[in-house]
């Protein structure tokens, strides 16, 4: 276990120091100059010999990995350099933005997850049914729709019609309510549509089969053998989701014109305001790392083949055993479960490595099954 969580971390490191250095020479290479970037207005007025010792103040005249080398040695002291158009430390602008953001997000998160849940289990629990189709239909939409566009639609009709919510740059649980479901709209869509067709996938398995032919009730089979684990590949996006929910405030915040790291981000990138952006693309990375890493570690907690996997030594491809829409019981064994029938905590969705050591048949489960 020790091996696998510092393999996981190792990973997560690697994947912030990536984010930086193709961010780092991606900006570097844009057209640009820092120094005329730093005076704003007052550029026309500085003479050639005060550019080149503002240049050798902040390390601009040196070849491109000099200065690389330099950001990465400051980075690892907390120091993410100054702002060109603000002249504030990177971190205290950082600091200011991050919880009307983390607000945001949290919320926009907890609406995705019941908007997601919700139609997907209303889907399953609806099967052949056209209103259950219906609802299989929305994710997609859900995911069609422009962030932007469905932002102000809500303020059109929720703000200036029916003045319910305040429209803009509004503090407080109310102002963060529209925000959150726009935010919470392509992200919710996403969840829904990977649960739904994991209930599906996970109802045809024959141990549902073996649940319904020992006379479970269809609530009990639906949610105490289908969603258990047709809940695995839910929590695998729920890392994906927290990159797509950042990039989302960009232009959630942009529209209902609160303060935030999308913002920051939106005016830093129009300005190029280096530093910043920088600075902003390793909160982004650790953010989406950290996600990640926690839905790693918390696998082998839920799931036992991965615990299984982890002490066979092969915990490198266990997060995909686990996420994989197939039965808990391999192949071979859910037949034979199926075939010699299994008793309630076999039936429970567990992957039990006991399980295909009962080979008592039951005449009940077999006359059930023809």
């Amino acid at each position: 276990m020790t091996r696998y969580i510092l393999t996981r971390l190792g990973q997560a490191l690697l994947v912030v120091f990536a984010a930086y250095t193709i961010a780092f020479f991606l900006l570097y290479v844009l057209p640009s100059d820092p120094v005329s970037l730093m005076l704003g207005t007052d550029a026309a007025g500085v003479t050639e010999e005060q550019r080149a010792q503002l240049a050798r103040q902040y390390g601009f005249d040196q070849p491109v990995i000099v200065q690389y080398l330099g950001r990465l040695g400051a980075l690892f002291t907390g120091d993410l350099g100054y702002s060109f158009q603000q002249s504030r430390p990177v971190t205290e602008i950082l600091a200011a933005a991050i919880p009307p953001t983390l607000q945001l997000a949290s919320l926009g998160f907890l609406v995705a997850l019941v908007f997601g849940l919700g139609i997907g289990l209303a889907a399953a629990a609806g099967r052949d049914r056209w209103w259950s189709q219906v609802l299989l239909g929305l994710p997609s939409l859900g995911v069609s729709i422009p962030a932007f566009w469905f932002g102000l639609v809500l303020i059109q009709l929720f703000s200036f019609k029916w003045r319910l919510f305040p429209a803009f740059n509004a503090e407080g649980l109310w102002g963060l309510v529209l925000p959150a479901i726009t935010l919470a709209l392509p992200t919710g869509a996403m969840i829904a549509q990977v649960f739904a067709r994991s209930l599906i996938t996970t109802q045809r398995q024959a141990f549902v089969t073996t649940a319904w032919a020992k006379g479970a009730g269809p609530g009990h089979v639906l949610f105490r053998h289908v969603t258990r684990n047709a809940l695995f590949p839910v929590l695998t996006i729920t890392g994906l989701v927290v990159g797509q929910l950042f990039s989302g405030t960009v232009v959630t915040e942009t529209v209902f014109s609160r303060p935030g790291l999308g913002r920051v981000i939106a005016t830093s990138v129009t300005s190029q305001d280096i530093p910043v952006v920088l600075g902003a693309v390793i909160i982004g990375a650790a953010l989406y790392t950290i996600a990640n890493l926690v839905v790693d570690l918390v696998y082998p907690l839920i799931d036992p083949r991965l615990r299984a996997s982890i002490a066979r030594g092969d915990g490198r491809n266990g997060r995909r055993a686990a996420t994989a829409p197939e039965a808990p019981f391999p192949a071979g064994e859910a037949t034979a479960a199926a075939l010699t029938g299994v008793d309630d905590e076999a039936t429970d969705g567990e992957a039990d490595p006991a399980t295909d050591e009962r080979t008592e048949t039951t005449s009940e489960t077999k006359e059930a099954l023809r």
